[in-house]
């Protein structure tokens, strides 16, 4: 008998050599990463007929294993490989998230830390509609980004995006799609599913990477778009103040690329120009990538 729950969109995962449809049932309650957490995943994204930076998320993903004490065991071109080849399932209707994971089955001494030669992979592929452009809301988070000392930040891992969840939860239970999250520091760190950017007086700000959140790949195409057309993009601490005065909003993410922040607590923005130009410049670029 094959345990299963029900996929929420059309899905299809690789898995121990062969393509399953739906969501198939890969954990068993004594392994690792079921109760110890022990994950990572990235995500990349097609839409439109092409997958813009495929290749930098396949080999993230490794990079993240390899952080968390895992062994990867599939070369960035074999996941992209697998990921054109998974794509052909599809009716190229709807954008398609990308998700290679490893996590481990086995630990050590008292289940910790995990045994990297139990590692396992999987390519999960799924339907997920796009984000509208039109914009969201954020609020402030009263919960923190953790720093190295106290979670693997320097990996996309699974154990981090609890904390992502609760602040989005606690934002949409006041009204808002989507919340700033701080760092230890004070400073903001992002948003709970993306990295941030804000306009002030014609100049491109965003938080510079300081080890508490994931320096995302789209954010950093952006700022190479933006800064080839001519606005050079300063990485700096920015309080939330410098947030609640700017002149536009806008946040970069694998998800759904570029999409402007609208209203920012009780204050409401327009979508800015450029956001918008980001957004078309990154549009222009994915477009004229090659597909697989």
């Amino acid at each position: 008998m094959t345990l299963a729950a029900a996929a929420q969109s059309a899905t299809w995962t690789f898995v121990d050599g062969d393509w399953h449809e739906g969501n198939v049932a890969i954990l068993g309650p004594r392994s690792h990463a079921m109760w110890l957490g022990t994950s990572v995943f990235d995500g990349a994204r097609w839409f439109e007929g092409v997958a813009p930076d495929l290749d930098r998320h396949a080999a993230r993903v490794n990079a993240s294993a390899i952080a968390l004490g895992l062994k990867p065991s599939m070369s960035a071109e074999k996941i992209v490989g697998l990921t054109w080849d998974g794509l052909k399932k599809f009716n190229g209707k709807t954008a398609v998230y990308i998700r290679p994971m490893y996590w481990a089955e086995h630990g050590g001494y008292m289940g910790v830390p995990a045994d990297p030669a139990s590692t396992r992979f999987c390519l999960c592929l799924y339907e997920s509609p796009m984000i509208s452009p039109a914009g969201f809301s954020v609020t402030v988070s009263p919960f923190r980004r953790p720093t190295i000392e106290t979670m693997p930040t320097n990996a996309k891992a699974g154990c981090l995006y609890p904390n992502n969840g609760r602040a989005i939860l606690e934002a949409k239970m006041r009204g808002f799609d989507n919340a700033l999250v701080l760092d230890m520091l004070g400073n903001v760190a992002e948003t709970g599913t993306s990295n941030i950017f804000l306009v002030k007086d014609g100049h491109v700000l965003t938080p510079a990477p300081n080890g508490t959140f994931l320096s995302g790949i789209t954010r950093s195409r952006t700022m190479t778009l933006l800064d080839e057309y001519g606005f050079k993009t300063i990485e700096k601490a920015l309080s939330v103040r410098e947030f609640l005065e700017a002149d536009e909003i806008f946040s970069t993410g694998n998800h759904s690329k570029v999409v402007p922040v609208t209203r920012i607590e009780d204050r409401n923005l327009q979508p800015g120009p450029v956001a918008k130009k980001a957004r078309e410049l990154y549009w222009d670029w994915a477009h004229s990538t090659s597909a697989g």
